[in-house]
């Protein structure tokens, strides 16, 4: 039985660009939370295996999805939910005054950054 408490500082930094606080592992799925700061905009990827949760807790901004011949783009702000499918192509970047924060679940558990293709994006 994992417990985990949430570092003030990133644990690492996501392929995306974005700051990433481990919190825990399970067999199926793992936790984090996902910052991007004031201003910025991620770098496009593609996941190759892994389905994402995403819950925005603070901040923001939009996420841009595209998967095949579908696209949409969504407004994020406290409260906002969202999914991405392995093999989807997204982005996302801050349109606020405070830093954009997610909870994001994982599932499988999240592999290596070998499981994220960069990909053609929305924004530069």
């Amino acid at each position: 039985m994992d417990r985990a408490q949430l570092s003030g500082q990133p644990t690492e930094i996501a392929p995306d660009g974005s700051e990433v606080r481990k919190l825990v592992r399970g067999s199926r799925a793992s936790l984090v939370q996902c910052t991007l700061p004031i201003g910025a905009t991620s770098k496009a990827v593609q996941h190759a295996t892994i389905e994402e949760i995403w819950y925005c807790i603070a901040g923001h901004g939009q996420v841009w999805r595209k998967r095949g011949a579908q696209e949409r783009m969504v407004e994020v702000s406290p409260g906002t939910a969202l999914t991405i499918a392995p093999g989807t192509a997204f982005q996302f970047r801050n349109t606020g005054t405070d830093e954009l924060r997610f909870i994001i679940a994982s599932m499988p558990p999240w592999p290596g950054d070998e499981e994220a293709v960069e990909a053609p994006g929305h924004w530069r």
